[in-house]
């Protein structure tokens, strides 16, 4: 289960993010590479940008659900 206090620095302001149990699998990147990257530093996967739109939402929530590590997670926090 994703934890906001484990939410990893990259991340952009918003609902989703990823914390530091990524395991850099490289789904969420699959799923959704408009909004997720990966950081060389730490090879891990971080949220780059916000979805906006009803479809971008969606897939960032596909790529939340793929996550084998669980650890994408989303906050009603839009900022």
């Amino acid at each position: 289960m994703p934890n906001i206090e484990d939410r990893l620095h990259q991340n952009a302001p918003g609902r989703f993010y990823v914390d530091s149990s990524c395991i850099d699998c490289d789904l969420c990147r699959d799923h959704a590479p408009e909004f997720f990257r990966r950081d060389d530093d730490t090879g891990q996967s971080y949220v780059f940008r916000q979805p906006v739109t009803e479809e971008e939402i969606q897939l960032c929530l596909e790529a939340l659900e793929s996550c084998p590590s669980e650890s994408i997670g989303q906050t009603d926090d839009a900022g």
